[in-house]
């Protein structure tokens, strides 16, 4: 409960200092820009490059997938299915740098044990 009450008083002193807020926001977006984190497929025959703004940035297929697809070997769902494998998990690897550097972030301003998950907030975050 005194938690509860310390957190209120944090959060309620950070939002009368919008600049605080704002420089906090920008500087979580710096951090984020230089983010590129990599997925892949099961069997490694994708690799996805996602930002830390979850921007798709690449795809890559294996020679092993290319020729299976020119064979015949892979189908387009097939395809289709180690793309989003691989994404996925890029995503995920995205999501992990961003909670780190928002976690960052809120320790700096004074929230010690980092955004809370307050009305599902937290788990937008990963």
């Amino acid at each position: 409960m005194l938690d509860q009450m310390k957190l209120l008083g944090t959060l309620g002193g950070l939002l009368k200092n919008k600049d605080k807020l704002m420089g906090a926001g920008d500087r979580i977006k710096a951090k984020l820009s230089a983010v590129k984190v990599s997925g892949e497929s099961t069997g490694g025959g994708v690799k996805a490059t996602v930002s830390g703004s979850l921007v798709v940035q690449k795809i890559e297929l294996s020679q092993q997938v290319v020729q299976q697809l020119n064979a015949g070997g892979v189908t387009r769902d097939g395809a289709t299915q180690l793309i989003c494998e691989a994404v996925n998990d890029a995503i995920a690897e995205a999501q992990v740098e961003i909670k780190k550097a928002v976690d960052e972030e809120a320790k700096a301003l004074g929230l010690e044990g980092g955004i809370p998950d307050v009305a599902g907030l937290g788990s937008l975050l990963g």
